[in-house]
This record gives C-alpha cells, structure tokens and sequence, in this order.
C-alpha cells in the first residue's frame, strides 16, 4: 500500500512486495510486440495498453520531451471513449514544463515514480497539484493515478507516463500500491527505448520531407503530419465498418501513417519552374507535374519490408480519383524509360491507402495557402469534398472522414502552420 499522506514518491519502503511470478514474462511479451511498430503513435498506443493491462487500470497518458518541455502526446481512457484511440483527445496540444508543479513535471524532473491515492486531496505541502481541466470538460474522474518517468538504458528521460484509476471491484478504495509501481516502472524502463527509436524514426522522416519543402514550399512538415493524421484516423474509422480484424488495423495504420507522410516524395524531382509557380499550371507543366506520383513510387523499388511497399503504393495512387480521371493511370512497369502516363484507374483499382490519402492530401491542399490561391474557407472546403464523393473521392472514405470529423478538426489544430502549441496546465 502506499504511504499515509497518499502519495509516494520514490522513497524505499520496508513492506514486502510479492508479484506474480509470471509478470517478467509477460513484460517480455509487452515489449516483443513493441518492437514490431515502426510509428511513434502506433507505438505509444500499444505502450499505454501494455502498461494499464499488466496493473490493470482504465486510463493514461504519455507525455514526450521536445525542445526542453514535455509535449501531451497519447491518451487512452476506456470510460470515455473505449480502447479504440480514434478521437479528438489524442490531438489534444498542450504544454508542461520541466519543473516540480505538476505531476508530471515532477517526475521528469526528479526521475522518481510517483503514486498518488486521491489526487483531489493531495496534502499540503507539496509542491506539485492536480489541474482538474480535463475532469471538467469531459466528466470523467480521475482518483488514484501512477506516474513513471520514461528513461532509456543510456539515462536520457524521453518523457513520462501517467497510469490513472486501477479497476478493481471496489472503485472508491481503489489505489495503486507499491508492486504497481515496480511493475510499471520496470515496464517504462523497457518501452522508453522503443519510444525513443521511433522518435528518431520520425524525425528522419520529417528530415525527408524537409528536402521536398527546400523544392516545394507546400509540402512541409505539419502538412505532412497533418495528411498522415487525417489517412490514420479516416482507416480506422473505414476499417472498423468493413469488419476488418482489430491486429490488421493497427498495423495497417502503423504504416500507413508513415506512407502517407511520404506521398509526396517524387516532387524533388519536379522543377522549380513548376513546383513555385505562383500560378495554374499549363497543360505541359501539369503533365510534367503528374509524374511526380511516379518518380517517388520509383524510390522505394527495393522494397525490403511491408512499409516500403505501402509507401510505394501510396506515392503512385494519392492522385487517381473514383470517377477514373485521375494519374498517373494504369501502368504495366513504372521503371521503363520513356514511361506514358495510362488510362486512369477506377474504384476498386485504386489502392485503400492511394484513396484515402487522396482524400486527406486534397482536403489539406484546400485549407492551406499556395502560391496559386488563398486558403478555402472550411465550409467550403468540406462542401467541396462532399460533392466530390462518387467522383474524385470514394463514397465510403467520404463517410468516414466526416464521421469523424471531429478528429479531424483537432488534427488541423494541432499542426498548425505557425506558431508553437498552446501552454497549457496538465490533464493530470
């Protein structure tokens, strides 16, 4: 049990701790599977869910460091919106810093766990306090919450996370105890390492897409964050109505989340006459242009694993439209010389991925300023979407996509063009 004055800080204790005698190993089958996700994400989903599985707890959060401050960066709280992770809470974007006032600040800064039985009846004389913001907007009650620092085996902390409410029986009494805290700890030691492999990961990417934003000033990093957002969460939300297994979706979404970051590769290739000028293409340039889906399916042609071939696939689709009249077309070999683009593919001939990126790349495109034309209005812009389903855009990804189209409004706010994230006091 915890200490008296309900929390503890990281301080030995003299009480035994017995535990199961089979949780090293399921922490070893936790961080197997952990290992086989490529995007920070999908990786901090599968993190929280090990983690409230192993000491059995119906919510929690992570928060990463960047730029010297903890970023809120995943949520899960299966009361509110169940086990899915497909809702606005998870673009949510506020700030911490590192310091001793909150309760992950303090973890991050000391490097100590920290459990708190009742965090509305913290005792006086502590520096950190519970904020009860998210509690009030969402209604949810947050009692007893467990919070670990993310350190790798080198000793660099690459954030926190916070465990909140055991389920248990009896939720008044429920706390967490001291064989919690060693379980979770053990478990965070282990996960910070593959969190912070995939945050290098993402920052190559960023890097890559960094190199098409020197050619094409469109196509940067929270462009690139924001398409990959918006085809994860459309996937989902389409996946989930075709009956498709829980395992294929995430990984699916794993991937396609990298791919669709990705799409625009090819552009690096395009000249700079085309790609900034500051008006409407001419036939020649747009055709010119077009290729462009072509040159970057071409620089994943030594297709090494699962990734490599989506991302090639959604490279070569993202311009192909329902209706048929999209590019580059049908195309037998796209490493032949002298490529002609070929007729357009229709419906079910283009890809899941190449549809749904099509429809996130173009609904950014009209929210977001070019050197051709000012930002679309968003009513306009969402009506333009929904008189392209059946023509440009598939019907069924149309349906998704405004199902959930509060996600994808929190998405667009969370990358935005300029500006750091709004500071905020913690959800916990």
């Amino acid at each position: 049990m915890t200490t008296n004055p309900g929390f503890w800080n990281g301080e030995p204790e003299t009480k035994e701790v017995h535990g199961d005698v089979d949780i090293c190993s399921r922490i070893l089958q936790s961080m197997e599977k952990l290992h086989n996700l490529k995007d920070v994400h999908a990786l901090m989903d599968a993190v929280l869910l090990q983690a409230r599985q192993l000491i059995k707890a119906e919510a929690g959060s992570i928060y990463l460091i960047k730029n010297n401050v903890l970023n809120f960066s995943y949520i899960h709280n299966d009361p509110l919106f169940g086990a899915s992770g497909s809702n606005k809470y998870l673009y949510t974007s506020h700030t911490l810093p590192i310091d001793k006032y909150s309760l992950a600040g303090y973890v991050a800064l000391t490097g100590k766990p920290l459990i708190i039985d009742d965090v509305y009846h913290i005792p006086d004389g502590m520096p950190f306090r519970f904020n009860d913001t998210f509690d009030k907007l969402s209604g949810y009650r947050t009692k007893s919450v467990l919070v670990v620092p993310l350190i790798t085996s080198n000793n660099k902390t690459v954030g926190v996370m916070e465990i909140i409410n055991p389920v248990t029986g009896d939720q008044e009494s429920a706390s967490f105890n001291l064989r919690d805290k060693l379980v979770l700890n053990y478990f965070a030691h282990n996960a910070a390492a593959a969190i912070d492999r995939a945050m290098l990961t993402r920052e190559i990417i960023l890097r890559m897409v960094k190199i098409c934003e020197l050619r094409d000033p469109s196509e940067t990093g929270v462009h690139a964050n924001r398409v990959a957002a918006y085809a994860a969460e459309v996937y989902h939300q389409w996946s989930l109505k075709q009956g498709i297994a829980e395992d294929e979706i995430k990984q699916t979404k794993d991937l396609l989340r990298i791919a669709a970051m990705l799409h625009d590769l090819g552009k690096v290739v395009v000249s700079d006459l085309i790609l900034k000028k500051p008006a409407r293409l001419d036939a020649e340039e747009f055709r010119l242009m077009q290729y462009h889906t072509i040159h970057g399916a071409r620089l994943f042609r030594n297709q090494e694993s699962d990734l490599d071939v989506l991302s090639a696939e959604v490279a070569l689709n993202h311009h192909e439209k329902w209706d048929g009249t999209g590019y580059p077309g049908k195309i037998d070999d796209i490493y032949q010389d002298r490529l002609p683009l070929g007729e357009g593919k229709r419906r079910e001939e283009i890809p899941i991925s190449g549809r749904i990126v099509a429809l996130a790349d173009v609904y950014d495109a009209l929210l977001s300023p070019r050197v051709y034309k000012e930002p679309w209005p968003e009513p306009m812009a969402l009506g333009y979407i929904k008189d392209q389903s059946g023509k440009h855009f598939d019907p069924e990804v149309v349906d998704a996509f405004l199902a959930i189209y509060d996600v994808i409004e929190a998405i667009r706010e969370k990358y935005q063009e300029e500006g750091p994230p709004l500071c905020l006091d913690s959800f916990s």
